[in-house]
C-alpha cells in the first residue's frame, strides 16, 4: 500500500474507527501511520481523526481515521463515531492484560451495539511489541481471540513502526475485497463520514498513546 500525493482523485472512501482503553497506543499507531513519526502523546480528548490518502489494490483511496478516547468518561460521546465504519481497529497494549481482556468484557460488546454495518470489517491489534520482556499476553491469545470474534489480527509496534504498514494495508484490502463495503465507500454515495465533529478544546489536538 502507497501514500499518493493527489488528494483530490480517489476511487473509494473509507471510515475506520480506533478503539481499545486509554494509553494502548491508539493515537501512536494513528500518528506512525499517517506522519511517519512516532510520539509520547497525552490522553486524546473525546475524540480525533486523520485523513490519509493511499493506493492499494489497484484503488486510490482516502482513510478518514477515528480515533477514540478510551476512558470511560468519553464513551457516550464516541459511540456515534461507530456509524457507518468500514473498518474497527481494537488495540490492546501486550504488556497490560487489562486492556486485551477488556476488549471482549467491554470494546466488542460496543461494536455489537453501535456498528450499524454487519459486514464491517474488524482487526485485533497487539501493540508494544517492542517491550518483548514485559509482554503479559502472549501472541496465542491473541490469534485466539481474533478468532473467536472473526476479526483479523497482527501485532506491531507504534514506536519501532513494526507492522503499522502492514496493519492497516490488512484491513483496506479486506475492505475492498467486500462487495457491501465498496458500495457504502464509492464516490457517487453521499455519506458525511466528516459530520461528526471532535469536540473543540484546547487540548483536542492531543492524543493518547
Amino acid at each position: 500500500m502507497d501514500s499518493t500525493s493527489n488528494q483530490t482523485e480517489f476511487d473509494y472512501l473509507f471510515k475506520l474507527l480506533m478503539i481499545g482503553d486509554s494509553g494502548v497506543g491508539k493515537s501512536s499507531l494513528l500518528l506512525s501511520f499517517t506522519s511517519d513519526n512516532f510520539e509520547d502523546l497525552s490522553p486524546t480528548i473525546g475524540v480525533d481523526f486523520k485523513v490519509k490518502y493511499v493506493t492499494a489494490g489497484g484503488k486510490k483511496l482516502k482513510l478518514a481515521i477515528w480515533d477514540t478516547a478510551g476512558q470511560e468518561r468519553f464513551r457516550t460521546l464516541t459511540s456515534s463515531y461507530y456509524r457507518g465504519a468500514q473498518g474497527i481497529i481494537m488495540v490492546y497494549d501486550v504488556t497490560r492484560r487489562d486492556t486485551f481482556t477488556n476488549l471482549s468484557e467491554v470494546w466488542a460488546k460496543e461494536i455489537d451495539l453501535y456498528s450499524t454495518n454487519p459486514d464491517c470489517i474488524k482487526m485485533l491489534v497487539g501493540n508494544k511489541v517492542d517491550k518483548e520482556s514485559y509482554r503479559t499476553v502472549t501472541k496465542k491469545e491473541g490469534i485466539d481471540m481474533a478468532r473467536e470474534y472473526g476479526c483479523l489480527f497482527i501485532e506491531c509496534s507504534a514506536k519501532t513502526r513494526v507492522n503499522v504498514q502492514q496493519c492497516f494495508e490488512e484491513l483496506v484490502l479486506k475492505i475492498l475485497d467486500t462487495p457491501s463495503l465498496l458500495s457504502e465507500g464509492s464516490k457517487g454515495v453521499r455519506r458525511n463520514i466528516f459530520k461528526e465533529k471532535p469536540p473543540q478544546s484546547d487540548a483536542s489536538a492531543s492524543s493518547c498513546c
